[in-house]
């Protein structure tokens, strides 16, 4: 019996949305586990790894302020992270052109060389939802897009 079946068994929910939350919650581990399991073989957190995608995608060094806005998940302490990739050499600091006292941040030439090296986990990342349809993961990104927006 499956752990989501125990759950539905053994404790029932007061409504359909308290057991949408717990069920996403537990998608939420179940997920952040499967990537952590894919991007270990590159020795890379999905912390790190996000972080080396928002430099990728910026035309300009970003300071850790704008890093922290745009990382998924912002309750990361974004300094310490990029601290640990600058002793990796898969980011480097320099002095910020807006304001000599703040330091911005760039991807190296080795990050840009590991994320090259990482292109096949996205066949491996779609594995995950390998048995929903396409129709389904829109609609399920459309629902968890609604969700999100809501004034809550």
């Amino acid at each position: 019996m499956s752990i989501q079946k125990d759950i539905n068994q053994t404790k029932p929910f007061k409504s359909e949305y308290q057991k949408a939350v717990v069920n996403i919650q537990y998608t939420n581990s179940w997920v952040v586990g499967k990537v952590k399991n894919l991007l270990a073989e590159y020795d890379i957190t999905p912390h790190q790894y996000n972080i080396l995608r928002i430099l990728r995608g910026s035309k300009n060094p970003l300071s850790i302020i704008d890093i922290k806005a745009r990382m998924l998940d912002q309750m990361s302490d974004a300094s310490r992270i990029v601290q640990r990739m600058i002793l990796k050499g898969l980011v480097t600091k320099i002095e910020s052109q807006k304001d000599r006292r703040l330091v911005d941040v760039t991807i190296s030439l080795a990050g840009l060389q590991l994320l090259e090296s990482m292109e096949g986990l996205n066949v491996e990342f779609e594995k995950i939802f390998s048995n929903i349809t396409i129709k389904e993961a829109e609609r399920l990104n459309t629902l968890l897009d609604k969700m999100r927006d809501s004034n809550v």
